[in-house]
């Protein structure tokens, strides 16, 4: 007879092994299963560099980033790992008001600067008008981030591809590259590959997985930027690499519609051109020529708020691409809040209640 887990866990990304750490933790049995290895050249969660802040237009998120410090300063103390490297943060932009106002309705620190003191203060950028400064902003340490969840993960299972998925009601049974895995639960965080496996158990996703791009870029001296998001259409941003010199940015979307199966690798003209624009007008201390760039695939639902739901024996945790990697353990959580409790456990409840994908049948 096949033997049952109590949760499956398909996709072994941040969101994956945050959940499967936090249910290990709580003693159940759980499998997760990744189609390539952790972080894999084609995982949303692949590389050294991600952004933690806490400036948002929107308190809830606020609120969210707070409980996430607290979450990746414990997983810093269990593993004996640096994660959160503190940096700070410049916002500024169309939507600074908007960032400025709900933190300060959060209680979080910040200090609204002028242009002539981001100048002074940080020479290696260059913007337009004032900007927001946050000090409890951190670069986060990605791969070693992907390091210390999974080694609070019993059982992770490579290169096991879920094929398709049905839901009888009283278990989960998985179809794989390997074979019929049989869960009591089952927790979709596959990324972009989340909305077809879900259509196997009728669960619409909504999604339009893309293909976006970073490049990195080097000092042409001496230069020490700190982070920057600008709040605008788009929002272009920037990250220093831990350990190196090297600075990370990226335009927030900014890439075309992609199948996460047929990724390419090389460079897009088009978006390196705009990245190097985005060096030239921000960053004055950097060669706006970038050293290298790289691809990543973007899972992102239509309003940008995350999905996390459960319907019947089958938990859904996608959408998060572009700003979730600093919510990761906190997102975690309530997964595994999903995954442990009774199958009438949705997410339309509290914190969680604005990220149930009910929210896309009320839009029509």
């Amino acid at each position: 007879m096949t033997p049952v887990h109590d949760v499956a866990i398909v996709g072994a990304g941040l969101l994956g092994l945050a959940t499967g750490r936090a249910l290990a933790a709580r003693g159940r049995d759980v499998v997760v299963l990744e189609q390539a290895e952790v972080g894999h050249a084609g995982s949303g969660s692949k590389g050294s560099t991600r952004i933690f802040r806490m400036g948002y237009p929107d308190p809830d998120y606020v609120g969210a980033a707070r409980q996430a410090r607290d979450r990746w300063h414990e997983l810093e103390a269990e593993s004996g790992r640096h994660i959160l490297r503190p940096v700070p943060q410049l916002t500024f932009g169309a939507g600074l008001r908007g960032v400025h106002d709900a933190m300060l309705a959060a209680g979080v620190p910040c200090q609204l600067l002028q242009k002539a003191d981001v100048a002074q203060r940080f020479p290696a950028i260059t913007i337009d008008g004032p900007a927001l400064l946050e000090l409890d902003s951190a670069v986060i340490a990605a791969d070693e981030a992907l390091t210390a969840l999974a080694a609070g993960v019993p059982e992770i299972s490579p290169g096991v591809r879920v094929i398709r998925m049905t839901d009888d009601g009283r278990q989960v049974a998985l179809h794989t590259t390997a074979g019929v895995i049989a869960a009591r639960v089952a927790v979709v965080t596959a990324g972009p590959w989340s909305s077809g496996l879900l259509a196997s158990v009728s669960v619409p996703v909504p999604g339009r997985p893309t293909l976006e791009q970073v490049a990195y870029l080097r000092p042409a001296g001496p230069a020490d930027a700190p982070i920057f998001v600008c709040h605008d259409e788009q929002t272009p941003y920037g990250v220093p690499v831990p350990e190196s010199r090297l600075y990370k940015i990226g335009i927030h979307p900014s890439g075309p519609a992609t199948d996460p199966d047929v990724q390419s690798r090389a460079a897009d003209p088009w978006l390196l051109g705009r990245l190097s624009e985005v060096a030239r007008r921000y960053l004055p201390s950097y060669h706006p020529e970038p050293v290298t760039t790289e691809r990543c695939v973007y899972d992102n639902s239509p309003d940008e708020d995350f999905i996390i739901d459960r319907i019947g024996n089958v938990v859904v945790g996608c959408g998060t691409s572009g700003h979730g990697f600093k919510f990761g353990p906190l997102l975690g959580d309530w997964l595994a809040d999903l995954a442990a409790g009774p199958p009438g456990l949705a997410a339309g409840h509290g914190q969680r209640q604005r990220f149930a994908l009910e929210r896309f049948s009320r839009l029509g």
